[in-house]
This record gives C-alpha cells, sequence and structure tokens, in this order.
C-alpha cells in the first residue's frame, strides 16, 4: 500500500511541478530558471510544515501512510532537483557563471530558510494550541 500511495503522490506532484513552472515560464522572460526555483523553494516550506504536521506523536498525527504520500510522494514529485542540476549546468555550458552560481547559492539558502520556516510555523502553532 505504501508503494502506491508514494506512486500516486508522485503523479500529482509531478503534475504541479509541471503545472507550475509552466505558469512562471510563460509570465517570466527570464534566462534564469525561476519556475524551479519557486517550485523548490516552496516545496521545502511545505515539507517542513508537512513534517510537523505529521510528525509522529503530533497533534495530527497522521501515521506513516501520509507521511509516504505527502513527504516522499507528492513532494518527492514536486520538487526538481534534477531540473535544477541541469539548469545550472546549462548556465555554466553558457559561460554565465554568475548566473550559475546565484541559482545554486540562493536556492540553497532559499530552500533551507523554507524548510526551517515551515517546521517552525507549525511547531509553534502547536506548541500554543496544547
Amino acid at each position: 500500500m505504501s508503494y502506491l500511495l508514494i506512486a500516486l503522490g508522485s503523479a500529482l506532484g509531478g503534475m504541479a511541478r509541471h503545472w507550475c513552472t509552466a505558469l512562471i515560464s510563460a509570465r517570466l522572460d527570464s534566462m534564469f530558471p525561476w519556475g524551479t526555483v519557486l517550485v523548490n523553494v516552496s516545496g521545502s516550506l511545505l515539507i517542513g510544515v508537512s513534517a510537523a504536521l505529521l510528525e509522529p506523536g503530533s497533534r495530527w498525527g497522521g501515521g506513516q501512510a501520509a507521511r509516504d504520500f505527502v513527504m516522499v510522494g507528492l513532494l518527492g514529485g514536486y520538487t526538481t532537483f534534477s531540473a535544477f542540476s541541469l539548469q545550472t549546468l546549462q548556465l555554466l555550458r553558457q559561460d554565465k557563471w554568475w548566473l550559475a552560481c546565484a541559482n545554486v547559492a540562493g536556492s540553497v539558502a532559499a530552500c533551507l530558510i523554507a524548510v526551517w520556516l515551515g517546521y517552525l510555523a507549525v511547531a509553534s502553532l502547536q506548541k500554543g494550541a496544547a
């Protein structure tokens, strides 16, 4: 059952990623991969929220099946490390070193901050509700 939940979540996450990156790309005419950055940062925020909400023993709980579906499947399919890597390589091959470095440093920093904020927000809410 776990594999089925992960597969379903991955399919939904992949479709959401494709929709989001296409929407951003259509609205921004830029060499910089803003769609991928937005997906990875929002995915990091959401996995931080999910980790806090679905943590074993937390108020919301949800169990391993919910964690598999949301965190491994849905958000694993939604975030795009492989696309991030390819886009960074393309920037390097075009001799756009400063954009490649900005993409790596900015994406990693923004994703770490987002996952921390997502987790912190839910953990604070749970403490206040206790």
